[in-house]
């Protein structure tokens, strides 16, 4: 079998611009999705019924539809009701409403895991509930929550090679436009696997490195 290096040459750098795209996408999502997952997960603990009953129907449809439907969705179905997005605002909005659902099990599985006496004996000393999970259960949290987060992170940089099919130019869909005009499949393919997997590494590293930083409480 031949193997073109000449196009993997050639492919390197216009993928570079790729790799730009595909972790501008990724942050703007993960930062969307992580407010969007603090915000329902905290209200699933609110104890207002018809607030827990709506984050988990919000949760139970996202984690039961495939993403690339979920992308349909917003890209195709919201136009129907007046509101078109640019393709890349449409993706980042997918990748974050998804990413979202995710999010939001793992801040409730967190915080409703810190011992109940703590939140006892803090409202006991004149402690409103805000600042019960602001001082007490969220600093408590943050240390078992950031594994889940980071791979949620990485799960959704992956992801986001499923933007392709709305055109947004990330990295596959670079790797696309590439052997659409010189048809050497396996080395780009090739060349895309060794990008990702180099991003997904390097975020490995950054999450290890980032909980070994966090207090132990």
């Amino acid at each position: 079998m031949f193997f073109d290096w000449g196009v993997v040459a050639y492919a390197a750098p216009l993928l570079a611009h790729g790799v730009v795209m595909t972790l501008q996408v990724s942050i703007v999502a993960g930062i969307l999705g992580l407010a969007i997952g603090l915000l329902t997960g905290l209200a699933s603990l609110s104890g207002i019924r018809a607030i827990e009953i709506l984050v988990r129907a919000y949760v139970d449809f996202v984690r039961g539809t495939p993403l690339l439907i979920q992308i349909f969705l917003v890209f195709f179905a919201l136009p129907v009701v007046g509101l078109r997005l640019p393709e890349y605002w449409a993706g980042v909005a997918a990748l974050a409403i998804n990413s979202g659902a995710y999010i939001a099990e793992v801040v409730r599985g967190a915080v409703g895991s810190v011992e109940k006496g703590q939140s006892e004996a803090a409202l006991s000393i004149g402690m409103v509930r805000r600042q019960v999970l602001w001082w007490v259960l969220m600093p408590q949290a943050w240390r078992p929550m950031v594994p889940s987060l980071t791979n949620d992170l990485i799960t959704l940089t992956k992801n986001s090679s499923l933007l392709s099919v709305i055109s947004v130019y990330e990295l596959t869909r670079a790797g696309q436009a590439i052997i659409s005009t010189h048809f050497a499949p396996f080395e780009i393919y090739l060349l895309l696997a060794i990008y990702y997997y180099l991003l997904i590494a390097a975020l490995t590293w950054a999450s290890r490195r980032l909980e070994r930083s966090l207090p132990t409480w």
